[in-house]
């Protein structure tokens, strides 16, 4: 979230950055927010005098009694300090408490360079990159394909988990883990370091992560526990740096995280539909960086590059589109997507999503880093899908397929399926 002091300082800035993401319901939550800081500001110095006071009598009545004096009257004006105190720290606490549940409220503030735009339909074209292919015979989805060449099962996933999941079979299978393993080895060579991480997150994370109360139609709530399924690595990969403090010349710490993630998907359109494109569950390489605040540019455009090769590498035509203010999550600076061409839709599908979230999240986590002079400030993170199989399978079945039924691997990933196409599965 925001900081408590920059919101107060900057009220015409909040208001402004509100209006530029078509907030304008939360302007008031402005001026709440500022009247709860200054209500606790002056019941924290009420708190201070009272301290000062109680000390003050409290070494006169050492004083007094050292001289043989009266104190009785001095006993009567301490007495009812204490639980006056008590009160105020009561009371204190029930406004942090509000304060920081009003501050949850406000987004994060626009980087300069985001487009203004109400809804995705204003998000902007950046460019588009690659060949469309033409086909000389009629296409088939990827569902249409992966039945007729028995490398997939929707109808047996129904059975067992619900609309939504999917079982991989045979060739595709090993095509996911190619697709992992490819990626894997791409963000080696770029001096990332690979985790592995948790499954599941507390409330304090997800909440850090982004709009809880979003992303409650998202996530996936472990009965009876403070736990959450991952909706992505990016969130556990946040949360392992909580309450860090990180030297300025380990900076910046480059992470990519492989994991299975797990999303409801509540009201998205086409859960109910057989396909990979939206379902509960599905595997994703995730690219995460934690940087000093000045730097954050700049590694926003390296991994947007990363995430460029690994789809060039594969060649599937795509194209970069940068979200404008109004199609922003709340914790979101700056926001760019890659989609895909998809020739059996011919139109483009989200399969990435860029973010510089600059020091909305790390803050909530009290991630620092420190310079050599000891000075702290909030760090900046910084994530990027570098691929999510289910969605690149799709791509490829649809895009690579041959008149004669068979998909054509991408050659970038042959050496590791060990095949070079995928056939029906021969009659025995």
């Amino acid at each position: 979230m925001l900081d408590i002091k920059f919101v107060v300082e900057n009220p015409k800035l909040i208001k402004d950055n509100l209006k530029n993401r078509f907030q304008q319901h939360n302007l008031t939550k402005v001026d709440e927010i500022i009247g709860l800081y200054n209500s606790w500001k002056s019941l924290k110095q009420q708190t201070d005098e009272l301290r000062a006071k109680r000390n003050k009598i409290s070494q006169e009545i050492n004083k007094l009694q050292k001289q043989k004096l009266p104190i009785e009257e001095k006993i009567n004006q301490v007495k009812a300090i204490p639980e006056q105190i008590k009160l105020a720290e009561q009371k204190i606490l029930e406004l942090q408490s509000k304060i920081k549940l009003s501050l949850s409220t406000l987004p994060n503030i626009l980087h300069k360079s985001v487009p203004k735009g109400k809804d995705e339909s204003k998000n902007k074209v950046k460019r588009k990159v690659g060949k469309i292919p033409k086909f000389k015979f009629k296409l088939k989805t990827h569902v249409e394909l992966m039945e007729k060449l028995n490398i997939g099962d929707f109808d047996s996933s129904a059975k067992t988990s619900g609309n939504g999941f999917y079982y991989l079979k045979g060739e595709l299978g090993l095509l996911n883990q190619a697709l992992i393993r490819f990626t894997i080895d791409l963000m080696k060579k770029k001096k990332y370091t690979y985790i592995e991480p948790p499954l599941m997150i507390n409330k304090k994370i997800a909440a850090a992560a982004g709009d809880l109360e979003a992303f409650k139609t998202a996530l996936y709530k472990i009965e009876g526990e403070d736990a959450y399924l991952i909706p992505t690595a990016e969130h556990a990969i946040l949360g392992m740096l909580s309450n860090k403090i990180i030297k300025q010349e380990d900076l910046p710490l480059k992470f990519f995280g492989y994991s299975m993630c797990f999303r409801k998907e509540i009201g998205s359109h086409g859960i109910n539909e057989k396909g990979l494109w939206r379902t509960h569950q599905f595997n994703k390489v995730e690219q995460f960086i934690f940087c000093h605040p000045k730097d954050s540019d700049k590694y926003y455009k390296e991994l947007l590059k990363n995430t460029e090769e690994i789809v060039k590498k594969l060649k599937l035509p795509y194209r970069v589109i940068e979200s404008c203010s109004g199609d922003l999550g709340n914790w979101k600076a700056k926001s760019e997507d890659i989609e895909i061409y998809r020739p059996t839709t011919k139109d483009y599908g989200e399969v990435t999503s860029l973010s510089n979230c600059t020091d909305y999240q790390a803050r909530d986590l009290d991630i620092k880093g420190v310079n050599k002079k000891g000075e702290r400030y909030v760090l900046h993170t910084l994530n990027n899908t570098a691929l999510a199989t289910s969605r690149i399978l799709v791509t490829i079945l649809e895009n690579y397929q041959q008149k004669d039924g068979t998909i054509k691997v991408p050659t970038v990933l042959q050496k590791y399926t060990g095949f070079k196409k995928i056939s029906a599965p021969k009659k025995k």
